[in-house]
């Protein structure tokens, strides 16, 4: 056998080694596509799916229609996840107000919150397998089931976000508040989004044939990406702030009590907040047909009490038109053990749920006798009798009276109901005076104020710091959750007033608290660390279309639609070696 023999052969085996390579590689590849269009095609057979060759569209046409359905439905579900994820504070709330429409409690809430994660992860999902098969080099194509699924999770989008923007619009103060603090991480989060989407771009662009498609694709994508980059220097943040400007934690006041360990407004749930070490207690006064004033919060008994059981032709009639003979009966215990008022409440120690089980209604002279032994401020909402009610005109007089008798020390009660307020001032000169709203300062001093008492939607640090050079304090109302408790921390609030002291008592530290310069090296250590990663993967993609022997050893050649007959045509066009 002569030596241009043997090349030849060399040559012919080699070939065959290139060839069988190229085939096992696609076998073995072939599960993890299939995976991906049965999951999103439900085209789990190899013949029945279609590449994307070089200089061709994704999809068809009716498929590129749907796209943007899909995006839409992704944003749309991401807002309102977020939107009602950041609600968690309020969720108790929200189910108190279902409760007065349906006239049973459920954590409805809580409901809304799975089925917002529920549809947000079904078309994140849909996104991913896209991305994947785009990777993949495969044309699009959504199962009809999907496309039903992606109509479905876009209408609860679009009618949960229009309701809660009609019916609750103040829960979009909250968004705007959490991206005081979450916004330096959703920076993160969407420069990590934009590298990961570089792949399948960067792969169908280069795909392209055409410089006018290849700059549509590109075009928009790195738009977005210098927009992201630049982002940080519109990003306001008070917990950005240099250290040693943090002013002291904010004051804990319980808000009826500890609502979350105990039944509200019992003496068992101011119990626990004195326990907790709250700085103080929040409540709700009402005062009964025959003039005593106690504590409840609803209108009626139904929620809080077992009225249906032991008045069930009065339960509806408003809690004030009962006698306190009448409303000593009552237990005001079982329904917490019952509804479970709150998602996050823990489970109660037997003693506890014991104690619980056999709370009553409590008398606001018990309450401040209780918050004078513990030295614990006091503040409440005093509700006006209703009509025909015989202490409706003598509501005020008859609630400073047992203010008086208590014996507690005037300093603790911060008075907030602004019903003559100039009398009270003059026959208790000792309370701390208390406005529930925003008003100049000039007027608020003049009116003797010493307190605002704010819902924490009105949040500004400019306006706390302009009431703070007055000697004006500010207590923000309800903040239960850290992230929440944290802002108000940081932009100087005084107080608040929570359904959670047993948590935020732990806190010791603002969440997301950060220093300029520290917040600086991780804004450009992301954008740096983004574009090395989204600049490497666009330059892997370019160069393998060019046909880099680096990135594929035959110029990428595929083994389908038939394409296995260029192997064969190659191997065939090889001399025959004789021996």
């Amino acid at each position: 056998m002569d030596s241009g023999s043997v090349s030849f052969k060399k040559l012919k085996f080699g070939k065959l080694k290139v060839v069988r390579r190229h085939l096992l590689q696609r076998y073995e590849h072939q599960p993890f596509i299939s995976c991906l269009a049965g999951l999103y095609s439900c085209q789990w057979k190899r013949y029945q799916r279609r590449r994307t060759e070089p200089g061709q569209c994704c999809c068809k046409m009716w498929e590129c229609v749907f796209i943007p359905f899909l995006l839409g439905a992704f944003c749309l579900s991401l807002v309102f996840l977020y939107m009602w994820g950041e609600a968690k504070n309020d969720y108790n709330n929200f189910d108190w107000y279902n409760y007065g429409n349906v006239g049973y409690w459920f954590l409805w809430s809580v409901l809304l919150l799975i089925l917002a994660a529920v549809f947000f992860t079904y078309i994140s999902l849909l996104l991913v397998l896209a991305a994947c098969l785009l990777s993949e080099g495969q044309q699009l194509y959504l199962h009809w089931s999907h496309k039903i699924g992606t109509f479905l999770v876009l209408g609860f989008s679009i009618a949960a976000i229009a309701v809660f923007s009609k019916l609750w619009r103040v829960r979009w103060k909250t968004v705007r508040l959490s991206f005081q603090v979450t916004a330096p991480y959703l920076h993160i989060g969407a420069i990590a989004a934009m590298v990961l989407l570089s792949w399948p771009v960067a792969l169908h662009a280069f795909r392209m044939n055409k410089k006018v498609i290849q700059a549509i694709i590109i075009g928009p994508y790195l738009a977005i990406l210098v927009l992201l980059f630049l982002i940080p220097l519109g990003i306001y943040s008070p917990c950005i702030r240099e250290v040693g400007t943090l002013g002291p934690k904010p004051a804990l006041i319980g808000h009826r009590g500890a609502p979350m360990l105990a039944p509200e407004n019992t003496e068992m749930s101011f119990q626990k907040t004195i326990e907790h070490g709250g700085d103080g207690l929040e409540t709700d006064v009402t005062i009964s047909y025959d003039g005593i004033p106690f504590l409840m919060h609803d209108s009626n008994l139904q929620r809080t009490t077992n009225i249906r059981e032991v008045f069930p032709s009065n339960s509806t009639q408003n809690a004030a038109l009962f006698s306190w003979d009448a409303l000593e009966q009552l237990n005001a215990g079982k329904w917490f053990l019952r509804d479970t008022p709150f998602s996050c409440m823990g489970s109660l120690s037997s003693a506890d749920q014991k104690l619980a089980m056999n709370q009553s209604i409590y008398k606001l002279s018990n309450f401040l006798r209780l918050a004078d032994r513990a030295n614990k401020l006091v503040i409440f909402d005093l509700y006006r009798p209703p009509e025909k009610h015989p202490y409706r005109n003598t509501w005020i007089n008859t609630t400073l009276e047992v203010i008086r008798d208590s014996g507690i020390k005037p300093h603790l009660v911060l008075w907030l109901h602004n019903t003559m307020r100039s009398f009270v001032q003059s026959v208790a000169p000792g309370f701390q005076h208390t406005m529930a709203s925003k008003a100049p300062v000039d007027a608020l001093l003049r009116d003797n104020i010493v307190k605002l008492n704010l819902v924490y939607s009105a949040m500004s640090s400019e306006d706390i710091r302009k009431y703070a050079r007055a000697n004006i304090t500010t207590n923000l109302y309800v903040i239960s959750e850290p992230w929440l408790f944290s802002l108000a921390w940081c932009v100087g609030v005084h107080s608040v007033t929570t359904n959670a002291v047993h948590s935020l008592k732990n806190i010791n530290r603002p969440l997301f608290l950060m220093t300029p310069k520290e917040y600086r090296i991780m804004w450009l250590l992301t954008d740096t660390v983004a574009a090395l990663l989204i600049s490497l993967v666009f330059a892997l993609h370019w160069w393998r279309e060019k046909g880099f022997s680096c990135c594929s050893d035959d110029s990428g050649v595929v083994l389908e639609n038939g394409t296995y007959n260029k192997f064969r045509t190659e191997l065939n066009d090889l001399p025959t070696v004789v021996a």
